[in-house]
C-alpha cells in the first residue's frame, strides 16, 4: 500500500513540475515556508504576525499574505493591518502594504486582469481593494455583515462574494456601483469558489454541514449540497466536475458532484484540516492541520492520501499552494 501511494504521489508530482516547491503559510511562525513536495524545508520568509491567506501575483513573481495579527477570528484584539509581499525567486519578503485603519485582514482574491487585490477586513467589516503596484488602498466597500472572512471574485471581477461568518450570509458586492445584496447561507459561511462557467459560487458553511449554491446572475441562493461536518475551504477541479473541500470536524477531505449535488467520496486525513487548495493541474489536493503541524497531500483522481509531512512544532500551517 505504501509503495502504491508513493507511485501515485510521484506520478502526480511530475504532472505539475518536478522543480516546483510548495508554499506553506505558517500562521504560528509568522512566515511563508518553501518546501519540497516530500516535506523538506528549503527556505522561510518572515511576514507579518499570524498570516491567514495568500495569493500569487498574475506573473507568479510575488506572493501576497494577509497579516491578520490574531490566530483565529474568534479571538479579540485589533490585530494587524498589513499585506506582506514575498519574492518567489529570492524567497524573501520585499515589501508590505499598509491598510491604514482597516485591520485584521483575512481573505483575499486577485483580479488577473488588473493585478489588484480584494481583501476582507474584520475590523471594521469591509472589502478593501488594493493596488499592489502603488502599494495603496484604492477603494473600500461595506459588507453589511459581521466578521467578513473570505472572498471570491465573480465573472470578470464585476462582483465580489464575501462570507460574513458571524451573520450567516454572503455579501454580493457590485464592484462598480458598490451595491450590496445580502444572501442568507447556513451557519458560519467560510470558503467559496466560482464554477468553471461562472454561473455559480459554492460557499462552505462550517456549522451547517452544507454548501450553499449562489446564482451569479440573480445574486441569490438557489440550492445546497449536504456535506460532512465542518466544511471550511473549497476548490473546484479544472474541468468543473468536482468540488473538493476540507471537512474540518470530520477530519477528512471530501469530494462532491456539483451537478448531482451530493458527496461522492471522502478521504480521512487524521488531523483537523483547515485549508484546501489544488495543484495547477487539479491532480493533487493540499490541506493542513494547524493543531498537529501537518500538511496532507491527497490524490484527486485516486481519492487517497498519498503523502503527509510535519512542519516545525507550533508553526501552525494553513494554506498550501503549489507553484507551476
Amino acid at each position: 500500500m505504501f509503495r502504491l501511494a508513493c507511485v501515485l504521489f510521484f506520478s502526480s508530482f511530475v504532472a505539475w513540475g518536478q522543480n516546483s516547491p510548495l508554499l506553506v503559510l505558517l500562521k504560528g511562525a509568522n512566515a511563508l515556508g518553501f518546501y519540497t513536495p516530500d516535506g523538506s524545508l528549503l527556505a522561510q520568509a518572515q511576514v507579518g504576525q499570524h498570516p491567514h491567506e495568500m495569493v500569487l501575483s498574475p506573473d507568479g513573481r510575488y506572493v501576497y499574505t494577509t497579516d491578520n495579527g490574531t490566530m483565529r477570528i474568534e479571538q479579540p484584539g485589533t490585530g494587524g493591518n498589513t499585506i506582506s509581499i514575498v519574492d518567489v525567486a529570492s524567497r524573501k519578503k520585499v515589501g508590505e502594504i499598509s491598510l491604514g485603519d482597516f485591520r485584521r485582514p483575512h481573505g483575499l482574491a486577485l483580479d488577473p486582469r488588473t493585478g489588484r487585490l480584494a481583501v476582507t477586513c474584520e475590523l471594521p467589516d469591509q472589502l478593501v481593494i488594493v493596488d499592489p503596484a502603488k502599494r495603496e488602498v484604492v477603494r473600500t466597500y461595506r459588507t453589511k455583515g459581521k466578521t467578513s472572512h473570505m472572498v471570491t471574485l465573480g465573472p470578470g471581477a464585476r462582483w465580489a462574494y464575501v462570507s460574513n461568518s458571524s451573520s450567516s450570509n454572503v455579501a454580493a458586492l457590485n464592484l462598480t456601483s458598490g451595491w450590496v445584496s445580502l444572501i442568507a447561507t447556513g451557519e458560519r459561511p467560510e470558503g467559496s469558489v466560482l464554477s468553471k462557467d461562472g454561473k455559480h459560487v459554492y460557499v462552505t458553511n462550517r456549522e451547517a454541514a452544507a454548501i450553499t449554491i449562489i446564482d451569479t446572475s440573480k445574486q441569490e441562493a438557489v440550492g445546497r449540497i449536504p456535506t460532512g461536518k465542518g466544511p471550511v475551504r473549497i476548490a473546484s477541479t479544472p474541468d468543473g466536475r468536482l468540488l473538493v473541500y476540507a471537512a474540518m470536524h470530520d477530519k477528512a477531505i471530501e469530494f462532491a458532484d456539483p451537478e448531482a449535488r451530493k458527496v461522492v467520496a471522502r478521504v480521512p486525513v487524521g488531523g483537523t484540516p483547515v485549508s484546501l487548495h489544488l495543484s495547477p493541474d487539479g491532480k493533487l489536493a493540499f490541506a493542513s492541520a494547524e493543531e498537529s503541524d501537518t500538511v496532507y497531500i491527497v490524490s484527486v483522481e485516486q481519492r487517497k492520501l498519498v503523502r503527509e509531512f510535519k512542519t516545525a512544532a507550533g508553526a501552525a500551517p494553513d494554506p498550501v499552494l503549489a507553484l507551476r
